[in-house]
Order: structure tokens, then C-alpha cells, then sequence
């Protein structure tokens, strides 16, 4: 299959430039600035970000609900660090947040409505009945088999790093396995999942939202 460059990087930049940006901004600033200044700095620094984000998504008459979870997960995990003197413990929350995401993927397969169907469905707002089909729901189940996988790679790593409370290792080590990692997994996603749902045969989106009969060209953009 021939890879579009292009289009992946539309993706991304839907993703990063989007909602998904101000979940993941703040922390980054925090293991930024908490390597470079000191832990009260980190916080400050990271509370504002988040909180900008989340006023400026209002001015722009955005969707806002991301970066008012971005938000709460920042001010949780800041008074976690700020209240026992341990930035280690800003953490936490990654951790706990690795763990539902890995145990929310294992069960969304079990009961066959897996997790990266509902959320191509949440960022896109395609027909839920489409993702269902059985010549396009493996596509999706297959891909969140593999985010079960990197959520517990990720699991564990954080685990073992938090044991060892080098705030620095950890913050340096959460920061690539947020963006790179999540920007990795997003790729490979996205071409397999385009690719798996070329080969089962069902319709595209659109052909399925007009109620095209076979034969269907397919999904030809966007997983």
C-alpha cells in the first residue's frame, strides 16, 4: 500500500492542533520547566498554561471540553507535588490515567465495541452504526489491541521510574512517552488502520451515509 505522507500529517495536525493539544501541552511545559527552575516554577508554569488554554478554546467558541480536563488533571497532580514537596508525585495522575486507558482497551474488546472506534467517533462524528459493520469493525478492534499494548508498556515504564523518584528521569521520561510515543502510535494506527480497512471491503463513510450498494471503493481517508 502506498503511504500518503501528506495526509498523515493532516491527521496529526488535527489531533495536535486540536482538542487533543491542550490535554498534552501542560505537562510538557511541567517537565520543562521543572528540569530547568525548580518544582514551585513547574507548577505555576503548567496551571497557567492550562488554564489559558482553557479560556482561550472559550474565547474562540472552541470545543473545551479537553482543555478543561487538561485543567483539572494539572491542578490535581500540582497540589500532589506541591503539597508533599515531591515532583515525582505530579505523576501520579499519568500513571492512574495509563491504567484506566489500558484497562478501558482490554474491556472495550471484550465487549466488542473497542476503544479506538469510540474515539474516531468523538473526534470525527461518523455514523456509529458504521464502525460496527463486520468488514470494518476489525480494523478498529485490531488497532485498539495495539494501544492495550502501548498503554501497558507505558504502564509499566512509569511504574518502574516512579519507584526509582528521580523527578528529573521521570519527567524527562513521561515527556516522550506522551508526544513522541503518542505520535508514533497515532501513525502506525492510522496506516494499519486505513490499510485493514481497504482489505476487509466494506464502505467508506460516505458510501455507507448514502446508502451506496456494493461494490464500495471503500474508506479512502480518515480512520
Amino acid at each position: 500500500m502506498k503511504i500518503n505522507f501528506q495526509e498523515i500529517i493532516d491527521e496529526l495536525k488535527n489531533i495536535f492542533l486540536s482538542r487533543t493539544f491542550d490535554a498534552l501541552l501542560p505537562p510538557l511545559i511541567f517537565a520543562v520547566t521543572n528540569s530547568i527552575f525548580s518544582l514551585n516554577i513547574a507548577v505555576i508554569f503548567a496551571l497557567i498554561t492550562a488554564l489559558s488554554l482553557w479560556i482561550l478554546r472559550i474565547i474562540k467558541k472552541q470545543d473545551w471540553k479537553y482543555s478543561i480536563g487538561g485543567l483539572l488533571i494539572v491542578i490535581t497532580a500540582s497540589s500532589l507535588a506541591f503539597i508533599t514537596k515531591n515532583a515525582s508525585n505530579y505523576f501520579i495522575p499519568g500513571i492512574i490515567n495509563s491504567s484506566l486507558f489500558f484497562l478501558t482497551a482490554v474491556i472495550s474488546i471484550f465487549l466488542g465495541k473497542p476503544l479506538a472506534a469510540w474515539a474516531s467517533r468523538l473526534s470525527r462524528s461518523w455514523p456509529l452504526n458504521w464502525f460496527w459493520r463486520d468488514d470494518v469493525k476489525p480494523a478498529y478492534r485490531e488497532v485498539t489491541l495495539f494501544w492495550a499494548v502501548f498503554f501497558l508498556i507505558r504502564l509499566i515504564a512509569q511504574i518502574v521510574l516512579y519507584r526509582n523518584a528521580d523527578p528529573i528521569i521521570l519527567a524527562w521520561a513521561n515527556t516522550l512517552l506522551g508526544w513522541p510515543f503518542t505520535i508514533l502510535i497515532l501513525i502506525l494506527s492510522y496506516i494499519y488502520g486505513i490499510w485493514r480497512l481497504r482489505n476487509l471491503g466494506g464502505p467508506g463513510v460516505e458510501e455507507f451515509k448514502s446508502g451506496k450498494e456494493p461494490p464500495w471503493e471503500g474508506q479512502k481517508k480518515g480512520f
